[in-house]
């Protein structure tokens, strides 16, 4: 198959070297000084079971549009921050609507498949999270990751009503990847397990940039550990706006895997080091949100979220 990659950070890099390694093709769209080095020195990914070096094609954005028709690819995979999503989708929507290519998000947050849907219509949208992997750029053209590294797909909001062709093309597209290395499962519904995910973003992810702190530092933490926990309560108690339920088990069983993580630096953390965007709006933001929708209290989120805005400069 061939496969567009949008965001050559930590994670579309390490999934983009799992699926060249497996005979697949590979393009990339980075920007900045990491395009320049993936061009020249090519990509290197180092993770625990895999150490990939190797020549990659590689574009800006402005190249992509310019050099490849949209019908080449097999599908679109979007790995950018969630910040970013809404920009792309404008800028690519003419070449987009060219060909009839399927889009994923693996991107963090519960908002990116209604705006890729919004541009690509919902039978071209696909919804996914990338489970139990740490990935970041440590020098341009160059990641390092860990974890299993999982990941979860489904037609938006769900595949329950999906065109019996649709989840044929899910069922193939799940099992190239699974044959790439890529520990892949389908969901029939997942919007909700978008929402679970965001459990343990809302969970770690703010709180890991506020105290510098990694998962296992953070949930292993005699106070700090109660305080992941509440802010996945609020998570679900906003969760019904978007017609998901989730349940005390949901609470508890996404809990226990955080804790059980290996030591990961959140992505948030990462940002915040480097001096970057943090991805409040996709996280904190959204419960926040809705919140305000229910007129609930989400106090601990609220109170994080505005501590992160003024370390950050309110970036």
């Amino acid at each position: 198959m061939n496969y567009l990659i949008i965001g050559a950070g930590g994670i579309g890099c390490y999934y983009g070297a799992r699926l060249q390694r497996a005979g697949h093709s590979v393009s990339y769209v980075a920007r900045g000084d990491n395009l320049k080095a993936m061009q020249k020195n090519g990509l290197q990914v180092k993770h625990p079971d895999i150490d990939f070096l190797e020549k990659v094609e590689v574009f800006s954005i402005h190249e992509l549009v310019k050099n490849k028709d949209c019908s080449y690819y097999d599908l679109i995979i979007l790995t950018t921050k969630s910040g970013s999503t809404f920009s792309i989708l404008e800028y690519l929507r003419d070449w987009l609507d060219t060909a009839t290519t399927p889009f994923l998000s693996l991107q963090n947050g519960v908002d990116n498949e209604s705006l890729i849907s919004d541009v690509v219509g919902i039978k071209r949208t696909l919804g996914g999270l990338a489970v139990r992997i740490g990935g970041h750029i440590v020098s341009p053209g160059k990641i390092e990751a860990k974890g299993e590294a999982q990941i979860i797909i489904g037609y938006w909001p769900n595949t329950k009503d999906s065109a019996i062709e649709h989840n044929k093309f899910l069922v193939a597209l799940a099992d190239e990847l699974n044959s790439a290395s890529i520990p892949t499962k389908i969901s029939l519904d997942i919007k909700y397990e978008l929402w679970r995910k965001l459990l343990i973003n809302n969970g770690v992810n703010p709180l890991s940039a506020l105290t510098g702190l990694d998962t296992k530092a953070l949930t292993c933490h005699p106070v700090l550990t109660d305080y992941v926990y509440l802010m996945m309560k609020e998570v679900a108690s906003v969760a019904k706006v978007d017609n998901v339920i989730l349940s005390q088990v949901d609470i508890d069983e996404m809990y226990h895997i955080i804790c059980s993580f290996d030591a990961i630096k959140t992505s948030m953390l990462v940002d915040k080091e480097k001096g970057r965007t943090l991805e409040l709006d996709s996280i904190c933001g959204a419960v926040l949100q809705r919140a305000s929708m229910l007129g609930v209290e989400t106090p601990i989120t609220k109170l994080v979220n505005s501590l992160l805005m003024l370390q950050n400069g309110n970036k």
